[in-house]
């Protein structure tokens, strides 16, 4: 299909495209699920297909992203057990990024996004789940982000004449992100190491930052570190207010003692997991703050 015919479906039909974006990030979302789920028990994303706790198989028609999750009232139909909400959730917010991928860039920037979004979310749920985030997310991300740049060097908006010059800018684009990401996070975490006397923070961080490096460049990675910790500063403060007034935790993340042990109760020196400020903070970067980042960053290297 040629780009004229795209452009003519366009304008006959502005819902199309948009529409389509949003059906295959709810498609995307429902194997997220599956990759959430499965990855950091080391266990296969292909088989067995998706099935119910008490092991029967989902039928395809009991497996339609959020609506069959609406349409059997978040219960299993084969036992009756509860879906969590966090299923269809997962899906809906996947689907909508897909949409604003779809709709604020041009169409090989807006893929590149939708990768960039499927590994943060992915990161993000195992990272509140189990304090976690696997290599197929960290190192598997930073392939992908310097690959990606390779071949969309629209991601970090070089363009040329020639492809293959574009091409080479974008990819170094990528590596310089990938190492400022995760040499930040490392020279961070030994140093608060050094002053604390423990550790600060997992490795996994480290590579994680790295990999969303490969993705929004040196720029977004350090805003990504540097916004994340603002945003994580925002959650905690929440969740400790919430916890005084309430009386009750804030749930929806995994918190561990300085001992490692699982934990309801947020206080000093309890862990709280720093992946999802970091996704957050990439993705608040990628879909909106990047213009201000980027001319503030060139306004100080200019004063240098």
């Amino acid at each position: 299909m040629s780009a004229s015919t795209l452009h003519e479906i366009a304008a006959v039909a502005p819902w199309f495209f948009p529409t389509c974006a949003f059906v295959f990030g709810a498609c995307i979302g429902s194997f997220l699920n599956v990759c959430i789920y499965r990855l950091p028990k080391g266990e296969s994303i292909v088989t067995p297909g998706s099935h119910c706790a008490c092991g029967r198989p989902i039928a395809w028609h009991d497996n339609i992203p959020i609506l069959s999750w609406l349409i059997l009232r978040g219960r299993a139909r084969c036992c009756g057990r509860k879906f969590s909400v966090r299923y269809p959730a997962i899906e809906l917010a996947t689907a909508l990024l897909f949409l604003a991928c779809w709709m604020l860039f041009p169409p090989a920037k807006a893929v590149a996004g939708m990768a960039l979004v499927s590994i943060v979310i992915c990161a993000t749920f195992t990272d509140l789940d189990g304090m976690i985030i696997p290599d197929a997310f960290t190192v598997g991300g930073a392939v992908a982000g310097v690959a990606l740049s390779l071949a969309l060097p629209a991601l970090h908006g070089q363009q040329h004449e020639l492809y293959a010059v574009a091409s080479l800018r974008a990819g170094l684009d990528a590596v310089l992100g990938l190492f400022v990401g995760s040499g930040l996070v490392l020279w961070i975490a030994l140093i608060a190491e050094a002053v604390l006397k423990k550790e600060a923070m997992g490795f996994g961080d480290v590579k994680y930052l790295g990999a969303l490096g490969a993705f929004v460049g040196w720029q977004g990675a350090v805003f990504a570190m540097f916004g994340g910790a603002i945003i994580g500063c925002v959650w905690v403060l929440f969740a400790l207010l919430w916890q005084k007034f309430s009386g009750k935790p804030l749930g929806g993340a995994r918190l561990e003692t300085p001992d490692g042990l699982p934990t309801e109760q947020l206080g000093l020196g309890v862990h709280v997991s720093f992946g999802p400020m970091l996704g957050v903070g990439a993705l608040l970067y990628f879909f909106v703050l990047h213009r201000w980042v980027d001319a503030y960053f060139a306004s100080v290297r200019f004063l240098f």
